[in-house]
């Protein structure tokens, strides 16, 4: 998703003002800081925790359709696996690097004790643009990825899935891959693949499913009745469109959603199911807009609730003060930097975080290993069933911690993560 940075070749960013945005490792870390300074925790485990257990840097070669050889590099960064196998996702995207993955890893440990699913967090990708690549030339690269990384992954160790620039089919190949040098069918190595080969019904719909749940409880929380509400979303992939047909659909007013080109804005609401997901019609957005804005102005739009559902760090020490909206539901990774953060908590604006709100595709990714290894397909309604059970869980584990401290809601999530994996930290003990 475009916002106001440019990229240089060495895949730093810049702001508009020349400055580096906070890595999403520096972010993680200060999270986890701000967590632990209000707990009652051994200060060794959170040192421990700043730090990723390992990073697994590998060169992928392929051969390109015209015949010549190119080397892309691949990371895994491990997080911690205190309470179960790591699980996290993988990533084809060109500033995909060693600390993102490391910081996105970090989120993933969090996120998945705050759901309280036994995994702990991993990331990781290739810095490629996927968009260069013919559809043999990712096949290759994924196989290759695979076969790289076959040591360090399989379904009691460590679990990926995908993300930003990976989607099913891939899952499909590394599975393959992985399978075929194992000698034997094992689904569960990955999650989110196609159902007719172990995949779970309603995996790729979940992240934005668990942001229109959490959406819906947080204006019920602030006793905002959704009928009218209006919504503000930023990104149209499998997230943001998940995201914006539900609410659509349970009675919100969805103003405004946009992809790289622009935003398509109209106050009077969006029919969403009229215009097409990025997996449907990639960039299409605004060819089905009356009303034409850009990316950044939709995050300033005067509307009940923001939804950062594209990259990361698009709400900034810049532009959090021309934020609008009473509540913001982080459907993207990371879409507030530390600083922007600050400032809307002092202005009030309550922001429900990344690792609760869009924690939908690791719980049914959990669900589908589930399903994997017990040789037992769910059907959607139980899928749906059983998420919406997770997520009001969760929702009241953080909402208590939330009610009970003077905090914001990232940190009453944080409080409730860090608990659960200090508490199993402190049970295991550190070996020898």
């Amino acid at each position: 998703m475009a916002s106001s940075s440019s990229s240089h070749d060495d895949g730093t960013e810049t702001t508009p003002d020349g400055s580096e945005p906070e890595s999403a490792v520096e972010t993680a870390r200060r999270q986890l800081q701000g967590a632990a300074d209000r707990l009652e925790i051994d200060p060794n485990i959170v040192e421990r925790l700043k730090h990723p257990t390992k990073v697994h840097e590998v060169t992928v070669p392929i051969e390109r359709d015209d015949g010549t050889v190119e080397l892309f590099t691949g990371y895994r960064a491990q997080h911690d696996s205190v309470r179960g196998p790591y699980k996290g996702g993988l990533r084809y995207h060109p500033d995909v690097s060693r600390d993102e993955c490391v910081g996105l890893g970090m989120w993933m440990t969090w996120k998945c004790a705050v759901m309280d699913l036994p995994f702990g967090g991993a990331k990781g990708g290739i810095a490629v643009d996927p968009k260069e690549l013919s559809d043999g030339e990712t096949e290759r690269l994924t196989r290759r990825f695979a076969e790289e990384l076959r040591e360090v992954i399989g379904p009691t160790v460590d679990i990926p899935a995908p993300d930003m620039g990976t989607d099913p089919r891939t899952m499909a190949w590394l599975m393959d891959a992985y399978s075929m040098q194992e000698g034997e069918t094992i689904a569960g190595v990955v999650t989110g693949k196609p159902p007719v080969i172990g995949g779970s019904e309603g995996r790729e719909e979940a992240p934005g499913r668990s942001v229109a749940i959490v959406t819906e409880l947080a204006c019920e929380y602030y006793d905002r009745p959704l009928e009218g509400t209006t919504v503000a979303i930023q990104g149209y992939g499998s997230v943001g469109a998940n995201a914006a047909r539900l609410l659509d659909d349970w009675g919100a007013t969805i103003v405004a959603v946009s992809d790289v080109n622009g935003a398509m804005y109209d106050p009077d609401g969006i029919d969403t199911r009229a215009v097409p997901s990025h997996d449907e019609e990639p960039e299409a957005v605004t060819d089905h807009a009356d009303t034409v804005i850009g990316n950044e102005a939709l995050l300033t739009l005067d509307v009940d609730v923001l939804v950062p559902a594209a990259l990361g760090n698009v709400i900034t020490e810049e532009n959090a003060d021309a934020v609008a909206a009473d509540i913001v539901v982080e459907g993207a990774n990371g879409p507030t930097t530390s600083a922007g953060d600050a400032i809307l908590a002092d202005r009030g604006v309550q922001v429900i975080p990344d690792i609760l709100a869009n924690a939908g595709g690791v719980t049914v990714s959990y669900f589908e290993w589930l399903q994997d290894i017990n040789r037992r397909a769910w059907s959607l309604e139980r899928v749906n069933e059983e998420l919406e059970a997770e997520m009001n869980a969760a929702w009241a584990a953080v909402r208590s911690e939330f009610d009970a401290r003077e905090v914001t809601w990232r940190e009453a999530a944080y409080v409730v993560a860090l608990s659960r994996v200090g508490e199993a930290h402190e049970a295991r003990g550190l070996w020898p």
